[in-house]
């Protein structure tokens, strides 16, 4: 007869998910053992390996489960009928709060994806690419000569990216600017800066 689960089953691996993310993200994937991994999330090794076979098991969902997050929440954020500048400001709103409690999960995507096998890091780029479509779409709206065949499109979103990507690196919650100011400067910045750019 087959196991059946625990009631928390699921906060139970969401804790694991959020621990090993830390863990990662601070001492790194490949310095990270099965061993440490339990300890950081409080459970005994037996208990771990029951919800993942191995550390690229646990890897693949650490990062798979946030960019999912990532998708659905900007997807859900996204209002085709708002003026297009104000979709992309909504869209990175929306966005910087979806990293607002991500910031390990984060920075295990950004260095680690690589030590995954190539399927499974195709897999997870496909989230990626799902969510930079989204924003490349509303980019577009605001400038649409962005989408000649001069390619311009990919880089100015792919530059969006960049900023808001790294932004962990010097945002403090504690600052002069919140999230919102944040998202303000952002859009403001790829919006003029596309419109330069397509008209240069």
């Amino acid at each position: 007869m087959a196991r059946t689960k625990a009631n928390d089953y699921d906060e139970k691996r969401d804790a694991i998910l959020h621990s090993a993310a830390k863990l990662f993200a601070e001492t790194g994937f490949d310095r990270a053992s099965m061993s440490q991994l339990a300890e950081e999330c409080g459970v005994s090794k037996a208990l771990l390996y029951h919800y993942y076979s191995s550390k690229d098991a646990l890897l693949f969902d650490v990062i798979g489960t946030h960019l999912s997050d990532l998708c659905i929440q900007v997807e859900e954020a996204d209002d085709r009928e708002l003026d297009p500048e104000m979709r992309l400001q909504g869209l990175i709103a929306a966005l910087l709060n979806a990293y607002r409690t991500a910031d390990h999960q984060h920075q295990v995507q950004i260095n680690a994806m690589k030590f995954l096998p190539a399927s499974q890091q195709e897999e997870l780029k496909d989230l990626e690419r799902r969510l930079v479509a989204l924003f490349a779409d509303a980019i577009q709206a605001v400038e649409p000569a962005l989408g000649d065949p001069r390619g311009l499109l990919k880089p100015v979103t792919m530059s969006l990216f960049g900023m808001l990507n790294w932004h962990y690196m010097w945002f403090r919650s504690d600052g002069k600017i919140d999230r919102e100011d944040y998202a303000r400067i952002a859009s403001r910045l790829v919006i003029d800066g596309a419109r330069g750019v397509a008209r240069a």
